[in-house]
């Protein structure tokens, strides 16, 4: 009898089917992207321009809060959800999953983690609702993976705090409301003198500015911030004084989250435009699909999509038990990356001298799959970070604020 109820729990704990709730929400974003963002992707790319409309739409459809509980104006669905979300407007294009990475799993579930019920209020409602728009302020012009380079500082003055200056290669630079910003308050004791605030764009002082000239992305808006004698109220200070690098690594382990989730994603849409490009072309009397070089490598894209979503839906499941996963996170972000950049390169290649044309998406999927290998920890990086867990140099300890485990809402 033992094993027997053994053998039926651990079915359920092995259960890979998506819920009827999951499978509409799917179903939801993918109609949106096929109505709303592939028509135009193409015209948006070329120009390098980001259509704000979409977030309202976003919006509208409550896809901007997805798994932030219903108390706090989200539609309270579990961490796997957002996950899906991101697949599917990645889909489309880079551009629009990174949008909700940095406004939900950067800032709204930082917020949530580890806001103070009146920050929450103030700052993560109408976020979740998607009236505000929120962005992440870490990377600084000599500070990208040495977060404790950063030179921005913020010096109590009475009742505020005195910000001075400069992030870069911030997504919706030009676009957000709020910022989570991240400054030294005591640079004597290093990392552990960083403090996050929370800064509003219309903070005298503060001002932003596009970069342009990406090599992909370019339908998504980047810049950089600049601090001039922000004062932003004490109020604004996002946990405590020196808890900042803590802060913006368990941010981080949800940016990673979402981004390995959109990594998926593109490999789908390379798989998906191969195939039809497969069965399409015809060479030496046949399609190119028949051609067994072509088959290894719709082959690896195939691998690396079903190893890549496993990965990140078993992140997905340790963040709705509560558990910390930062390391699994890291190994879902670095695999599901360079996946996907693999799988953009040999869609390419499958396409041919189309492949190098914008008449057919996949160059574009091969420009934008690099900048994920790169941010929110390189390559390599993620490289060092695995090799030190294995070898027991690298150990999590709990942090004083955890993000909250998922409960499903009750009938």
């Amino acid at each position: 009898m033992k094993n027997k109820q053994l053998h039926r729990g651990m079915e359920t704990m092995m259960n890979f089917d998506f819920t009827p709730e999951q499978e509409m929400l799917r179903q939801t974003v993918r109609k949106f992207v096929d109505k709303e963002i592939m028509p135009y992707i193409k015209e948006w790319d070329e120009r390098g321009e980001f259509d704000r409309n979409i977030f309202k739409r976003l919006a509208e459809l409550n896809l901007m809060g997805v798994c932030i509980p219903e108390e706090y104006g989200g539609m309270g669905m579990d961490y796997n959800s957002l996950a899906i979300v991101c697949e599917e407007l990645e889909r489309g294009d880079t551009a629009f999953r990174t949008a909700v990475s940095v406004h939900t799993g950067l800032n709204s579930l930082t917020l949530l983690q580890w806001g103070t019920e009146e920050q929450k209020q103030k700052y993560l409602v109408p976020q979740a609702r998607g009236e505000k728009i929120g962005a992440f302020g870490l990377t600084e012009p000599n500070a990208g993976s040495d977060v404790a380079s950063i030179q921005t500082t913020a010096v109590r003055d009475g009742d505020d705090y005195i910000l001075n200056g400069q992030k870069t290669w911030i997504s919706l630079a030009d676009i957000a409301d709020h910022f989570l910003v991240f400054a030294y308050t005591d640079k004597s004791k290093k990392h552990r003198g960083i403090s996050a605030f929370i800064v509003e764009r219309t903070m005298p002082g503060f001002s932003s500015r596009p970069i342009k000239g990406k090599l992909g992305i370019r339908s998504g808006n980047t810049g950089e911030l600049f601090f001039d004698n922000v004062r932003v109220p004490k109020e604004n200070l996002l946990g405590e004084e020196g808890e900042g690098f803590k802060i913006a690594m368990s941010a981080l382990d949800n940016g990673r989250f979402t981004v390995a989730a959109g990594a998926v994603g593109l490999i789908m849409a390379c798989l998906e435009a191969s195939v039809k490009y497969c069965h399409e072309r015809k060479t030496f009397g046949k399609e190119i699909g028949r051609h067994q070089l072509v088959q290894q490598m719709i082959a690896r894209m195939e691998a690396g999509l079903q190893i890549s979503r496993l990965l990140v839906y078993k992140v997905g499941f340790l963040k709705n038990e509560g558990r910390r996963c930062t390391r699994e996170t890291s190994l879902a972000k670095w695999i599901a990356c360079d996946y996907a950049n693999q799988a953009a390169d040999d869609a390419v290649q499958i396409h041919g001298a189309y492949g190098y044309s914008n008449e057919y998406p996949v160059e574009r999927y091969l420009r934008n799959s690099k900048a994920p290998v790169i941010y929110e920890g390189t390559r390599e990086i993620h490289t060092i970070m695995q090799a030190e867990y294995v070898l027991g140099y690298r150990q999590d300890k709990p942090l004083r604020k955890t993000l909250p485990a998922w409960r499903p809402a009750e009938n």
